[in-house]
């Protein structure tokens, strides 16, 4: 009898660890699907707009926000790692942040881009979907200090995620920018 309930009990927490399990695995790729599903649009529509490959977009902003589960995206609303002005010490009271506060997420997206459209290069690359060239040409003028880490984290995810496919939709080209 003895036996049984401890057999039982053994069953029950092995259950119950494999749920936990799998629950911890399905989150996180949840919220990458989440995220992807939120701004590919929005990358998309920049990227016509711009000639900047949503694939660099998407990726940088997947990176730099940590799929959006960031601090500096919930609470700022900045998925870039832009630095600038933000309000976090009048709201949250030792809370600081170097980087600059958005109203809304799309509003940090097209931040993004109107920085990236101020670069000498920019206009050489415009229309161009190699998005390694795009983060070469990022990493040389500073745009992180991590340097070929922060090149080869962002590729790992346009390939994973297949990001570079969303460029087949550039239409740039057609437009007189």
């Amino acid at each position: 009898m003895r036996g049984n309930k401890l057999l039982s009990r053994v069953v029950w927490f092995c259950a119950m660890l494999i749920c936990v399990l799998i629950a911890q695995t399905a989150y996180p790729q949840q919220h990458k699907k989440r995220y992807l599903d939120k701004y590919e649009d929005l990358s998309v529509k920049l990227m016509n707009e711009t000639g900047i490959p949503a694939s660099v977009i998407l990726g940088i902003g997947m990176l730099e926000s940590g799929m959006g589960t960031s601090r500096n995206a919930k609470m700022l609303h900045n998925h870039f790692g832009i630095v600038g002005r933000n309000n976090l010490a009048k709201r949250h009271a030792g809370y600081r942040s170097k980087y600059k506060e958005y109203k809304t997420d799309e509003d940090s997206y097209e931040h993004f881009v109107k920085i990236v459209r101020k670069k000498k290069w920019y206009a050489e690359m415009k229309g161009n979907t190699e998005y390694s060239l795009w983060l070469k040409h990022m990493n040389h003028t500073g745009y992180s200090t991590a340097g070929t880490e922060w090149i080869r984290r962002v590729t790992n995810l346009i390939k994973r995620y297949k990001l570079y496919k969303l460029d087949a939709q550039m239409d740039f080209a057609k437009q007189d920018n």
